[in-house]
């Protein structure tokens, strides 16, 4: 496929103009001289430099990688019909679309955007983290950050003791024996070809514990409602975990709040502070 430059110009300004602050959780500011969101707006919510975009919307620069406009897309907050428009103006083909795609649907983001004052975050059925809120990443540490099989949690879990640390102990027995349920369930689910095979596959090779898990044949075991977060400064945090779910992708937005009044809640607010204070 051949990129068409004026075609992809003209649909990245026309998706820009036609998104306001609010619509991607950003402050709207002193009154703006043009509609729509500023070129380095969009340029910092796509990850990239702002002469980088505006090359693109000048139709000029290097042809854009498929990461690239995947990170454009998401940025821009498309729908999965627009993504797949931008891919084939950029001379690529469409990503596949449903279970195991990254695209999240714009509605689950415009909720993200504006749970700013709690913890919370987008993940895949695999518990691969998408997106953090800030106070999520105060809470967890950046969950964004790994590669490779370690993106889904529950392969951390048996394989990476900082990730079990987060977690209060008398939690763990469960939390062993529901990551390896869910593993168990999606990798029949998705068949021997699917990544939670893979995962599997790997975990069997590598972890005594979860061949011990495993080998129970434990299925349906459901994460609990409430969840006992362990932060090195501020200790033990309970927390209720409610779940807003995106059947055609198979990512679920995480939002964890604190019974008002109790010592939860309070550290909630002072990890409000630490968490602004890392940003800083």
């Amino acid at each position: 496929m051949t990129i068409d430059r004026p075609g992809l110009a003209d649909f990245l300004r026309s998706r820009r103009t036609a998104l306001l602050p609010d619509d991607v959780g950003l402050p709207r500011g002193q009154r703006r001289r043009t509609a729509g969101l500023r070129r380095e707006e969009v340029a910092a919510l796509c990850h990239m430099s702002t002469d980088y975009y505006s090359r693109l919307e000048q139709e000029r620069g290097a042809q854009p990688s498929e990461q690239m406009i995947g990170s454009i897309a998401q940025g821009l907050h498309l729908s999965l019909d627009e993504r797949d428009h931008l891919y084939r103006l950029a001379g690529h083909q469409p990503p596949s679309r449903g279970i195991g795609s990254k695209h999240i649907n714009p509605g689950l983001l415009r909720i993200f955007d504006r749970l700013v004052d709690t913890p919370a975050e987008i993940v895949t059925e695999l518990g691969e983290t998408l997106r953090q809120t800030p106070l999520g990443v105060a809470l967890t540490g950046d969950t964004t950050r790994f590669t490779g099989s370690a993106r889904s949690v529950g392969y951390r879990w048996f394989t990476d003791p900082a990730t079990r640390a987060l977690y209060a102990p008398e939690d763990q027995a469960f939390l062993t024996r529901m990551f390896a349920s869910g593993l168990r369930e999606l990798s029949t689910l998705r068949g021997p070809g699917s990544l939670a095979a893979h995962i599997a596959d790997e975990l069997l090779r590598d972890s005594g514990e979860f061949r011990a898990a495993w080998e129970l044949h434990e299925i349906g075991i459901r994460p609990a409602e409430v969840k006992h977060f362990v932060h090195p400064e501020l200790g033990t945090l309970e927390l209720t975990c409610q779940r807003l779910i995106d059947p055609d992708q198979g990512h679920s937005l995480l939002v964890y709040t604190a019974i008002p009044g109790s010592e939860s809640h309070d550290k909630l607010e002072l990890l409000a502070v630490i968490g602004s204070q890392l940003l800083h």
